[in-house]
């Protein structure tokens, strides 16, 4: 598979378990290589940990730096379950109720409900996404 068709991202083995290899990463955000970050606070960093299937048991050791990557794909389907299906919800309830003439209190409560639900049953899907959003790691070259 090309390099092109993947996201990825340098990391560190923090903790191997028999299934379970977890990695932790740096995600930053597209200013913090900026020589002005220092001064500005737009500049976002996070220390995220991803799991990764064990697949090659005493591969991997614990801090070791590593590549994870995921499916550029995957990383489309995130942005449409976490953000463009969001949006489209509350678009469609805002113009029809509002359409339809509710207060905007009520329209304002619906809206929130909705995506109350909406997350909720994401969340109860979490082991199902969790195993179609599969990472995986290579050894740094």
């Amino acid at each position: 598979m090309s390099k092109e068709s993947n996201i990825n991202h340098e990391g560190v083995v923090i903790e191997i378990d028999k299934q379970t290899i977890f990695v932790e990463i740096l995600s930053k955000s597209a200013c913090a290589s900026c020589h002005a970050k220092g001064a500005c606070s737009l500049g976002d960093t996070k220390v995220k940990v991803v799991e990764v299937e064990n697949r090659y048991p005493g591969l991997y050791e614990k801090g070791e730096r590593v590549n994870v990557v995921l499916k550029k794909t995957m990383g489309y389907k995130a942005l449409w379950i976490s953000y463009v299906v969001p949006l489209i919800i509350l678009l469609l309830l805002l113009v029809s109720l509002s359409s339809l003439q509710f207060s905007e209190p009520v329209t304002g409560i619906s809206i929130i409900a909705a995506l109350a639900v909406y997350y909720t049953v994401i969340w109860i899907m979490r082991d199902r996404l969790k195993r179609e959003f599969e990472f995986a790691i290579e050894k740094l070259k």
